[in-house]
């Protein structure tokens, strides 16, 4: 696991991973958390819809390469998974959501939680959906009760597949709408035991061997690269890329 970064360092290393996984043919799984509460907006979403949300309002913004509703990113557990199109998980899209989350909900048995896939809902959110992602339902999302407690979105290039994805861990006071799985188990949890015990529970379904690897010097440098030009820039994280209107 990453220690805690800047939204625009963890959305520069997820891309860097992205176009390794192509390049080299190999999968990684990387967990992190953020080193204060941060809007992720997916893709698609324009800036402004977060005026629609006054409790993230001070929050950090960084901007997602993938789709999806906005996240607050405080009180909760972000993976990432990327696997080269050569790979077999990455012949199905919804597979691979439902591949990976059916190992937290095992996990989360474990834990007392009653958890499944929410089904018969589309992927492609239409307009006029909630701005939060734990507020929208969509096919693959993991569910306790009515209460959503993962999601993820992915994104492919010519090479490779990258998946991220969050857990929610618990409230938070940037988004009091949403609970979490410490609401929903009355008491908190261990982050570093859950993710390891999670880990251990994806290499076994998708027989994958994990070995640790820190990120190489030309790597770091490519993440720092795209964190000046792309990730913390205002030209990305209010126009993805494109100018605005002037």
């Amino acid at each position: 696991a990453s220690l805690p970064a800047p939204g625009a360092w963890n959305m520069a290393v997820d891309e860097v991973l992205h176009q390794w996984s192509a390049q080299t043919g190999r999968c990684c799984w990387r967990f992190y958390r953020w080193s204060e509460p941060t809007l992720s907006l997916g893709y698609f979403q324009e800036y402004e819809e977060r005026l629609q949300h006054p409790a993230s309002g001070r929050c950090a913004v960084v901007r997602r390469a993938s789709g999806g509703g906005a996240i607050l990113h405080d009180a909760e557990l972000t993976y990432s998974f990327v696997v080269p199109l050569t790979h077999r998980l990455a012949g199905q899209r919804r597979a691979l959501y439902e591949a990976i989350h059916a190992t937290l909900i095992e996990l989360l048995g474990e834990l007392g939680l009653a958890a499944q896939l929410c089904g018969g809902r589309p992927r492609q959110q239409p307009a006029g959906q909630p701005f939060l992602c734990f507020q929208r339902r969509a096919d693959g999302d993991v569910v306790v009760g009515d209460v959503k407690v993962a999601g993820s979105a992915q994104r492919r290039n010519a090479g490779a597949v990258l998946q991220h994805g969050s857990v929610l861990l618990s409230r938070s006071a940037a988004a009091p709408e949403l609970a979490g799985l410490g609401e929903l188990l009355g008491h908190g949890l261990e982050v570093a035991e859950f993710a390891q015990r999670w880990l251990s529970k994806i290499a076994a379904s998708l027989e994958l061997q994990w070995c640790e690897e820190p990120l190489r010097s030309a790597e770091l440098q490519r993440a720092e690269a795209l964190v000046a030009t792309k990730y913390a820039a205002e030209l990305w994280i209010r126009h993805r890329g494109r100018p605005g209107p002037s």
